[in-house]
């Protein structure tokens, strides 16, 4: 990479780590669910004039995946990041979606995958077991529980999206905002009672939150990541991904009071070392069906 992409794909992980954190402040006055339909309706309002019709018959799997991604997978990791009292372990648990797409598009997909990287996510999952039984992390289960199925639904949501054709990034996210409000919206009325009071009285920090969940998290974090894909393949930036929880750690130490213990420290380090493996043998798997047409006499 060069040093301005690498530079790029910097600030990315940076402001995907930040979330985190604002996040987590904004969640203390405005419900989950709320918060995450607030979110998609700040996003919708730049990207609604760029929406364009998928192509025919690709409507009932463009609503699945927007409504998994958009809906649940979003909607319980505010709800997670809510439940737990440190950022370090959802930031983790969050990156155990990688090794869950590898299984899903094995199962459904038929995508087949070596043995090594069938370890690899058998150790990235003993990670989370590991990290489970962090003090921390035991003292509230739920959060963890919670997070890994955030990390499912985008999962699955990434398998739906994979057989999409015509349908770029921004087209993704416009649609996913515009599907989203309308059922986080009618969730935190049934299980968020008083969210529509607490969002009237939210100040700045909570407001502040949802802006840059909304236009530097999604629209500039996004946005320069698919200016990335456009110039790498996918699995070159995923390993530059892992900083992401890197950087949350050290914002949750410095700014949120996180202590990590030695369990989150070991679990983290297998999720992440399992994560890395999965992502380099797939960046291994994406060279060589590059290079392998051009093989010959």
């Amino acid at each position: 990479m060069s040093p301005r992409d690498l530079a790029l794909i910097l600030l990315v992980c940076v402001a995907w780590a930040l979330n985190f954190l604002v996040s987590a402040h904004a969640l203390r006055e405005i419900p989950p669910f709320l918060f995450t339909a607030v979110r998609f309706a700040l996003l919708a309002v730049p990207l609604v004039v760029l929406l364009r019709a998928p192509a025919p018959g690709q409507w009932p799997r463009l609503l699945a995946a927007c409504l998994c991604i958009g809906v649940l997978h979003f909607g319980l990791s505010f709800l997670a990041l809510r439940l737990s009292s440190d950022l370090s372990s959802p930031a983790i648990v969050m990156q155990s979606y990688i090794p869950l797409t590898a299984l899903l598009a094995w199962w459904v997909l038929g995508e087949r995958f070596a043995w090594r990287t069938g370890l690899a996510i058998a150790v990235s999952f003993g990670g989370v077991l590991v990290l489970g039984f962090d003090p921390v992390v035991l003292a509230n289960p739920a959060a963890l529980l919670t997070m890994l199925a955030s990390a499912l639904m985008l999962a699955i949501g990434t398998v739906l999206m994979k057989p999409l054709r015509g349908v770029d990034v921004w087209n993704m996210q416009g649609w996913t905002a515009v599907i989203a409000v309308l059922p986080l919206l009618a969730i935190s009325l049934v299980f968020e009672p008083g969210g529509f009071a607490m969002l009237a009285q939210a100040s700045w920090i909570g407001w502040g939150g949802a802006v840059y969940a909304a236009f530097v998290s999604s629209l500039l974090g996004h946005g320069l990541y698919y200016v990335l894909v456009q110039r790498y393949p996918v699995a070159m930036l995923t390993p530059w991904l892992l900083l992401v929880p890197v950087f949350a750690i050290a914002l949750g130490i410095v700014f949120w009071g996180d202590r990590p213990g030695p369990r989150l420290w070991i679990g983290g380090a297998m999720v992440l070392g399992g994560v890395l493996v999965v992502a380099l043998r797939a960046l291994r798997k994406a060279r060589r069906l590059v290079e392998e047409p051009m093989a010959g006499p």
